[in-house]
């Protein structure tokens, strides 16, 4: 029976020993640890080399490539030279296939796990393959080679960098004083710097035992790249937090194999020696073994998906939120605001909130940041679209840092031009509007709204519903989806836009598509608009009067989902027998934390919801860019939606979510007005006392 031995610096708390049939030889395999002495090591070599068919060095590599540099490790080498009877090997390109494999493995089974990942490396020169692998999926890479190694404060931030570095690093390493790298206050300093960049990152790759010494606060919710990690340690790593564990060290005998004991059973095997392996020699060995790398989650299975969103003040009162230019908002003359909002509309993009919380019912969950750009819809519109795409440019990038997956676009940025074509073609991100959600939304919040206004007949079976519906600005993104969908379930639909020629085309392409569909064309709403049930504006009108609301007929649902709204708070307190909704709010699942954004907690506009469910499928596409909206990707994402467990949220008006109450109360108002309309009165108006009481009653609840 042939002996291998695997002599590691590693903890001697991981010894064990078993005896197999290996590739047709019976072999008695240990492994044996150092705790770090090299004296010892020196002392077990010679002890072994007359005994054993095959020697393993464990923790240190021999050799590696960085570039068109190849390095001997010194360490290494002298410890190989103490053996003079015996082959020894460190398994270093035996590691290397594993640790690569475990990647791509992870990156195909997991679904676009590494996409845009910010990954920590603690040696770039000695995972210099596996960094390249990574490379494909994301380029927010960092090194602390210069750090660990010299104990420079800076860690390397691109391949390129590393590889400047590797051609001079070694120079200066070999006249570093040994006695300043292990000084009190260069080792303090080291380590506080390299906890920072754990924090930041999302994934660490590093040898296992260079990670007992982290804890909590440093691992808690990453991915570990390493190799060799028995059931201790994931115990270990489950205690600090660890998310997600990739390992590609094969399993035998219920015992995890470094792959410089592999190589040395390989060795002791075959009875080649170490140069004599070839790479197929390996292929049919590993496929020989059954065994594929680990995916391990010791804490249960978790993931995080990040998104980042794009917001912009839509009037100058946004500007009294935001720090540092708060206190001067608040006392600054009307002539001062004006000048600001022209300034920041020159502003870089900046972080608004941290959004965190947010957990789909499949597990899967997603954080993410919004990202604020300074211009007004007043100030994008005076600006040439290219303009507008510099900042959302400068955004991008940001959230690519950040480590963002996707990004959405919110409110006039994704209007502006070729509403995110151009963007989507520029970002290094994949962007997307949230206009196939938006429509989705609009629909969702006008449906409960009517269901719970109870002024239609029941409907009967799959058929139309006998009511009315209007969609101004019907040409646009949104609103020719909400028309599309309209002339599916109501009985008449009237579509309204000034642009006459895309009517017409709109009028064909949804007759294609239900042709028994009744529509009516309009280049103005009040023309038929007392005769309605249900009004959609999704204008871009940037509070242009788009429609009389004095000429709603009384019960009337109107959804606006315009962003500046169409109906100002002034126009809806006219009518307060008529239902004026703001569609698209989501509830988000999870308890979502983020800044204040005008709405209730956990809730978010449906281009917000669209973004955050892309990224909790794993969906890092352009999902939704251009004017042109396709029906199948509004029903897809209200699918997608209500998989991740996004509700439609409380139906809110101008002046926030509308109660059960409050819509019983709009009711009521609807149907007294009707009936002094059946009893011969001119016009639907509500007395004033009962707009006094309708405004008092929103004001104290």
């Amino acid at each position: 029976m042939k002996q291998v031995v695997s002599i590691s610096l590693g903890s001697s708390s991981q010894d064990f020993e078993f005896t197999t049939v290996f590739l047709g030889e019976k072999l008695h395999v240990r492994r044996i640890g150092t705790n770090g002495s090299t004296a010892t090591a020196v002392k077990l070599i010679k002890q072994w080399d007359k005994k054993a068919a095959a020697i393993g060095l464990g923790v240190l590599k021999d050799s590696y490539k960085v570039g068109s540099r190849r390095f001997i490790e010194k360490d290494s080498a002298r410890l190989k030279g103490v053996a003079t009877e015996v082959p020894v090997t460190m398994g270093g390109r035996l590691g290397d296939i594993f640790q690569e494999w475990a990647v791509r493995h992870a990156q195909t089974h997991l679904g676009n796990f590494f996409n845009n990942a910010r990954v920590l490396f603690f040696s770039g020169m000695t995972d210099y393959k596996l960094a390249l692998s990574i490379a494909e999926y994301t380029t927010n890479l960092q090194f602390a080679d210069p750090l660990l190694q010299l104990g420079v404060p800076k860690l390397l931030g691109s391949l390129d960098a590393l590889n400047l570095y590797a051609s001079g690093a070694h120079y200066v390493k070999d006249w570093t004083l040994p006695s300043a790298m292990a000084s009190g206050p260069v080792k303090e300093w080291t380590r506080f710097v390299l906890r920072k960049a754990m924090q930041k990152a999302s994934v660490i790759v590093a040898p296992v035992h260079e990670l007992d010494d982290f804890d909590l606060e440093d691992l808690a919710g990453k991915t570990v790249i390493t190799a060799t990690v028995n059931d201790e340690r994931i115990g270990q790593f489950g205690a600090k937090g660890v998310a997600t564990i990739i390992d590609g060290s094969p399993v035998m005998h219920g015992h995890v194999l470094g792959a410089n004991l592999l190589d040395a059973m390989i060795i002791a095997a075959t009875g080649k020696t170490p140069h004599d392996i070839l790479e197929d020699d390996y292929l049919e060995i590993i496929s020989g073994l059954g065994s594929e790398p680990r995916i391990i989650h010791p804490n249960g299975y978790r993931r995080v998906n990040r998104f980042a969103f794009v917001i912009h003040p839509l009037s100058q009162e946004y500007f009294k939120k935001v720090k540092p230019i708060e206190l001067l908002s608040q006392v600054s003359p009307p002539v001062l605001m004006n000048s600001l909002e022209k300034i920041m509309a020159y502003a870089p993009p900046f972080v608004y909130s941290r959004v965190t919380g947010i957990k789909s019912p499949t597990g899967v969950e997603a954080e993410g940041w919004l990202i604020s750009v300074g211009g007004t819809p007043k100030e994008i519109m005076r600006h040439s679209p290219e303009f507008t795409y510099r900042r959302l440019l400068d955004a991008a990038a940001m959230a690519k840092r950040l480590g963002a997956q996707i990004m959405g676009l919110g409110a006039f940025t994704k209007v502006v031009g070729d509403a995110g074509l151009t963007v989507a073609k520029r970002a290094p991100l994949p962007i997307t509007t949230g206009n196939s959600y938006s429509a989705s939304g609009a629909l969702w919040a006008a449906h409960d709204a009517i269901l719970r206004m109870r002024l239609l007949p029941a409907p009967k079976g799959k058929g139309r519903v006998k009511f009315k519906a209007m969609v101004v600005g019907a040409t646009g993104a949104i609103g020719s989806v909400c028309a599309r969908m309209m002339a599916r379930v109501a009985e008449e639909v009237y579509m309204v836009s000034p642009e006459t020629a895309k009517l017409l085309a709109l009028k064909e392409s949804i007759l294609l598509e239900s042709p028994d569909a009744k529509i009516f064309l309009s280049a103005h709403a009040d023309k038929d608009i007392g005769a309605m049930d249900m009004i959609v504006t999704a204008t871009s009108g940037a509070g242009k009067k788009v429609l009389d609301i004095m000429k709603v007929k009384p019960g009337c649902v109107i959804t606006d989902v315009a962003r500046p709204l169409d109906l100002p708070a002034s126009e809806v307190a006219k009518r307060p027998d008529v239902l004026v909704i703001e569609s698209g709010e989501i509830q988000l699942p999870g308890d979502v934390q983020m800044k204040n954004i005008g709405l209730p907690k956990g809730v978010a506009y449906a281009c917000l919801a669209e973004t955050i469910v892309l990224a909790l499928e794993g969906r890092f596409e352009n999902f939704t860019v251009g004017r042109a909206i396709e029906w199948e990707k509004v029903r897809e994402i209200y699918q997608l939606g209500l998989k991740h467990g996004m509700k439609l949220a409380a139906i809110s008006g101008v002046n926030g979510p509308f109660s059960d109450g409050d819509i019983e109360h709009v009711r009521e108002l609807a149907l007294a007005a009707r009936a002094k309309l059946a009893s011969g009165s001119a016009r639907p108006a509500v007395e004033a006392r009962t707009v006094k009481k309708v405004r008092a009653r929103k004001k104290a609840a």
